[in-house]
């Protein structure tokens, strides 16, 4: 069944959503962006003709909904196969594919973002808070409407950088564009859109709520890693004091431990299993906000 051609921005834009069903929502949030900005910026340069015209006129350089459709599902094709990290051989045992982790950077990168969740998640809630309380504090001046305005812009900044953060470090797909927000609109027809729109107290909401993750991510990364490399750094050292092999310049009367040198080997073990363990952990942490993120920070396209 063929499509009637679209009169309207907004008749396009569901045509364009309809075309992108089953896709990412983060790749249809980019898509929709891409084409009301474009449109509308051509109906503006043609303030003498109507949108139907406009449309018609373009048609041919931007392409129809379906033809937009399918560019972008070939392009996020080709970006997410020049992006994708060289294939692994497969451990054929269960041991090598605990292990295997070792050798994923998607690991590390994960390992990193709970480290730095900590510091966004203290920029996002002193923003956050100190937003919407100098917003409510100052809404009955006049200065406080533009502020408000400024704090949600600031908000919606924030959220598309942290969604960047988001899938450089986890690999899970975000938006590359911000929603699009209509500027020919007045100041009351904005803060209604805005403050009627779910995604704008989402948004606030994962920026409150990524401090006490940022807190818990940081100190299951810390403890971690500290307790994983303490028990392979403390068998290592305490072997080597124990064979006779080396004091590290100290008496060897300095050095006590409950642990027999038998035990060292179990240890080392250990350690190793719990620091492997460790890197699967944060892996499936950094799988899991990504995920979060998704829900609270892309816009529902249904």
């Amino acid at each position: 069944m063929t499509r009637s051609a679209p009169r309207s921005v907004a008749q396009y834009l569901e045509q364009l959503r309809a075309a992108l069903a089953g896709e990412d929502p983060a790749l249809q949030q980019d898509a929709l962006y891409d084409a009301e900005e474009y449109l509308r910026a051509e109906i503006a340069q043609h303030p003498d003709k109507s949108e139907a015209d406009v449309l018609e006129l373009i048609a041919s350089t931007y392409g129809a909904p379906e033809e937009v459709a399918v560019a972008y599902r070939t392009t996020e094709a080709t970006v997410k196969a020049a992006l994708a990290p060289p294939p692994r051989p497969a451990p054929r045992s269960a041991l090598g594919r605990f292990f295997a982790v070792f050798t994923d950077a998607r690991a590390y990168t994960s390992l990193f973002f709970m480290l730095l969740s900590l510091v966004t998640g203290i920029i996002y809630f002193t923003v956050t808070v100190t937003g919407l309380a100098l917003s409510v504090g100052l809404f009955v001046l006049i200065i406080g409407i533009p502020f408000f305005l400024l704090f949600l812009g600031l908000v919606r900044v924030l959220a598309l950088a942290e969604g960047r953060i988001v899938e450089s470090l986890t690999g899970v797909r975000m938006p590359r564009r911000p929603v699009y927000a209509q500027r020919d609109l007045g100041w009351g027809e904005r803060i209604k859109g805005m403050l009627t729109d779910r995604h704008t107290w989402l948004g606030m909401f994962y920026m409150i709520v990524k401090l006490p993750l940022g807190i818990l991510y940081f100190t299951i990364a810390v403890a971690g890693l500290s307790l994983g490399l303490a028990l392979i750094g403390g068998s290592v050292f305490q072997a080597l004091i124990d064979s006779g092999l080396t004091t590290f310049g100290m008496q060897p009367d300095y050095f006590h431990s409950d642990v027999p040198t038998w035990a060292l080997p179990l240890t080392l073990a250990l350690g190793v299993v719990f620091l492997t363990a460790v890197m699967h952990l944060a892996k499936g942490i950094g799988i899991m906000h990504g995920h979060l993120a998704k829900a609270l920070l892309v816009r529902p396209t249904g």
